[in-house]
């Protein structure tokens, strides 16, 4: 067993969940550092003093993981290993009642709102002039922007504002600010998050404000990509696509969870919009914006998800061909609107259904990719892998999208950009020559 005199006084942040909650971290980092701490994220070894874990609670498989986590490293703390344990973010918040009975030995927890509290604890001030400084955890080329907290949208599914609060929006400077640091220090591309993107600006400036926010942020010197996730469809700000049409470091990319193809199923949803304008928003999309990759994600088996709502959601998938798409499993969340109704759909029929409509999207991103062949693209490089330099178009955000592979026999610089003619494809990789 170590003794308390042979560790070195350091903190160790662990991050789950979004990228929220990775921006999250980030900031807590950067205050810590700020104070002349000793800070790592995601360090492997147990040789911290405090352990900060950010966890998420959105739902049931990250609630699992968040709890796991907690559990190893209370397990690390009863070994003598590691001296406190703190845990902050969505699943300390929403359950942190019933968590300090279940694991005791957890030394405190927070809430997602309460980073004050948590760097008082850790013996650091908050320091209002590190406001718009960002140290990052994720390569220097890229960073995640957050430029708003919370939702107000109604959602029958959805735990967010229960976990993270009404929507309020960064102000224009700050977010100008931090984005100018970030080019200082060599970012290149900024991706915009939200829990809604689109409802930008409407509690501070009294309207949806998205597209001034992206026009000033177009010009920061230095940013060449600014990537667009997690929009809303219902009352989607159409001078948004003018502007993405506009400015050329705009990726020609959108982010927008429509959740369901059936109209029946979006009201039960209440998503505040139905299949049909959903059709007819994708299509102005398109319009004004040619060439745009959409990405979207899906619920398989909410509350009331009839067979033909399913086949309904097939046939919208079929028809629309996302360049990208993710879906997921409904999960049964504590006091939202839907947790009122049964869950009926049996597990493995939501499984079924989720690996259909996966199939299909297989088939399309095969399609679609194969047409690709011969073209030639911006690539930015992420990383070298297994012999090769990996990177992404400007179609493709991290971790979640297609990727381009190069042999390393063809060398280019990490974080930068170079072309690349594409050779083959599968159904989520593009492999190609440095052109």
């Amino acid at each position: 067993m170590k003794t308390k005199g042979n560790k070195k006084s350091k903190i160790n942040i662990v991050t789950l969940g979004c990228s929220k909650n990775l921006v999250d971290s980030e900031e807590l980092f950067t205050q810590l550092k700020g104070n002349g701490m000793d800070v790592t994220h995601e360090s492997e070894k147990d040789d911290s003093q405090i352990v900060v874990i950010n966890t998420c609670g959105f739902i049931d498989n990250a609630k699992q993981e968040s709890i796991d986590t907690i559990l190893r490293y209370v397990d690390a703390k009863e070994a003598g290993h590691v001296d406190k344990v703190y845990v902050t973010g969505c699943l300390s918040h929403r359950y942190k009642d019933e968590l300090k009975l279940e694991i005791p030995q957890v030394d405190s927890w927070f809430g997602t709102n309460e980073l004050p509290r948590l760097l008082k604890s850790l013996k650091a001030d908050y320091k209002k002039e590190l406001v718009g400084e960002r140290l990052l955890t994720t390569p220097a080329h890229f960073a995640y922007l957050k430029i708003a907290e919370g939702c107000d949208r109604p959602c029958s599914f959805c735990a967010i504002p229960i976990m993270r609060g009404k929507h309020v929006s960064r102000s224009m400077d700050e977010l100008v600010l931090q984005a100018k640091n970030l080019a200082a220090k060599g970012t290149k591309e900024l991706i915009l998050i939200a829990q809604d993107l689109t409802y930008y600006g409407l509690d501070i400036y009294k309207k949806r404000n998205l597209s001034e926010l992206l026009d000033k942020l177009s010009d920061v010197e230095g940013i060449d990509w600014i990537r667009l996730q997690y929009a809303y469809p219902s009352g989607f700000p159409l001078d948004i696509l003018d502007v993405m049409a506009a400015k050329p470091n705009i990726c020609n990319y959108l982010d927008m969870p429509l959740q369901h193809g059936s109209s029946e199923m979006l009201k039960l949803m209440r998503r505040g919009i139905d299949r049909q304008k959903t059709e007819q928003l994708l299509d102005t999309i398109r319009e004004k914006v040619p060439g745009i990759a959409l990405r979207t994600t899906l619920i398989s088996g909410h509350p009331g998800e009839t067979e033909e709502m399913f086949e309904e959601m097939y046939q919208f998938v079929e028809s629309q061909r996302f360049d990208r798409l993710g879906i997921f499993q409904y999960s049964h969340e504590d006091d939202t609107h839907a947790f009122g109704m049964e869950d009926n759909v049996e597990p493995e029929v939501k499984q079924e259904r989720m690996d259909i409509i996966m199939d299909l999207q297989q088939g399309i991103s095969a399609e679609l990719n194969q047409q690709k062949i011969g073209k030639t693209f911006k690539v930015l490089f992420d990383r070298h892998e297994s012999g090769f330099f990996i990177g992404r178009t400007e179609f493709d955000s991290p971790e979640v999208d297609n990727e381009v592979l190069v042999p390393a026999d063809q060398y280019v610089r990490l974080g930068d950009f170079a072309n690349v003619k594409i050779k083959s494809a599968t159904e989520f990789d593009l492999y190609g020559d440095l052109v």
